[in-house]
């Protein structure tokens, strides 16, 4: 019974409080009236007797009966009775006439104050302090309150608040983190190319004058400050685009297994012939119907599958796993493997990582990135793993858009 009447809403409990107390107070007024005319009429009784009243039915005291017919009993002038037995004849007076009113307004408020204690305060306390946490910035705690009333749900859309502040935390010192790993990857990528470039102009510097140098040696050090340009150039593309991820907008339509295998396998028969590598590509599960951003999936497994041919030894093979919740394409080859562990590969998706040599987008540090954060911005990830036969693989998991 306690408990169905926590989970009742505020205000059932009110009302119920209320109307329990009313009744409360209307019996129990009831009977202290009733007691307080009963001993009144015993009072009366010491001034009303027969012997000083002889044929009372008739005397002019009849005329101040409580109830004519109900009591026999006749209120005797006040100044007849004594001082003691006045002060208790007015105290009777005074329970029949206000007991009703007093009751219903202590009983009012009891039920007020039990209803705050029994349903606001601990909630109340909980919140109060949640908010305290923080504002002081600490989200470790937790509400607990299992009440299915309003102060309930209130407590757990705080509790559902303080989670997506810890979420967000959580992203915001990642976001923070891959902001500084991206700083000191454009650092590194931009760095290697400008050393080269001085040190090719130092050469130039010092020995073309003299002709220390043939010039077939000039033009081929003019030729590497070419390429290390164009390395610039693509580096500085690739850094626009990094800039245009969050703008991006995703484009979702309905996409069949048969459909997505086509333009696969278009893609396939392209760098198959470039690479010199074969490329197998299987389906794992029946046609399906699955929403998404086609540009952006095969954006992904083209980088992905570029990524895998320049260090595959001689097959790379494409797994397409289309089901309506989500879209799995996982790539896998038989290289070297992104390191010497498993873990060490997971970091194979930072901007910079020391030891991720599988990148794509033309050695820039940042293929791998990208392609995380464009499968994360289509509510999936990106898993990597080295196998135990050797080689690598990596799987892009892409949500349903709905």
């Amino acid at each position: 019974m306690g408990k169905i009447i926590q989970n009742l809403t505020v205000r059932k409990t009110i009302l119920l409080y209320l109307m329990l107390s009313l009744v409360c107070s209307y019996v129990l007024s009831v009977y202290i009236s009733a007691l307080a005319r009963h001993t009144q009429a015993a009072v009366w009784r010491n001034y009303t007797d027969s012997d000083n009243y002889p044929g009372r039915e008739h005397s002019e005291y009849a005329e101040n009966r409580l109830t004519p017919g109900t009591y026999d009993e006749i209120r005797p002038a006040y100044y007849e009775m004594t001082p003691a037995h006045r002060r208790i004849d007015d105290v009777c007076d005074f329970l029949q006439t206000y007991t009703v009113l007093i009751l219903s307004i202590a009983g009012s408020c009891a039920s007020v104050f039990l209803f705050y204690r029994n349903k606001l305060k601990y909630p109340l306390l909980e919140l109060t302090q949640a908010s305290r946490n923080i504002s002081q910035n600490n989200l470790m705690f937790h509400i607990v309150y299992e009440n299915k009333d309003e102060m309930g749900q209130l407590c757990r859309e705080f509790e559902r608040m303080r989670a997506q502040l810890v979420e967000n935390n959580i992203r915001l010192w990642r976001s923070l983190d891959e902001e500084r790993a991206l700083r000191a990857a454009i650092s590194h990528d931009i760095r290697s190319p400008l050393s080269v470039l001085k040190g090719y102009h130092e050469m130039l510097s010092d020995y073309l004058p003299g002709e220390a140098i043939s010039m077939e040696k000039a033009m081929e050090m003019l030729s590497e400050c070419g390429k290390q340009l164009e390395r610039m150039d693509r580096f500085v593309e690739t850094m626009q685009k990094l800039n245009s991820l969050e703008r991006r907008e995703l484009y979702p339509e309905e996409l069949s297994t048969g459909q997505l295998q086509a333009e696969l396998s278009a893609e396939i028969s392209i760098l198959e012939k470039e690479a010199g590598k074969k490329i197998l590509l299987r389906n794992v599960t029946p046609d399906e119907s699955f929403r998404g951003d086609q540009e952006i999936i095969l954006e992904v497994t083209e980088n992905l599958l570029s990524n895998a041919l320049r260090y595959a030894r001689e097959t790379v093979e494409i797994t397409l796993d289309l089901r309506a919740d989500e879209c799995r394409i996982r790539i896998t080859d038989d290289g070297c493997g992104f390191s010497d562990s498993t873990a060490k590969a997971a970091k194979a998706c930072s901007p910079q990582n020391p030891q991720n040599t599988r990148d794509s987008l033309n050695h820039s540090g940042l293929g791998m990135y990208i392609s995380r954060l464009y499968c994360e911005k289509h509510g999936g990830r990106l898993l990597t793993e080295n196998m135990q036969q050797g080689g690598a693989a990596v799987t892009a998991v892409f949500g349903r858009i709905v």
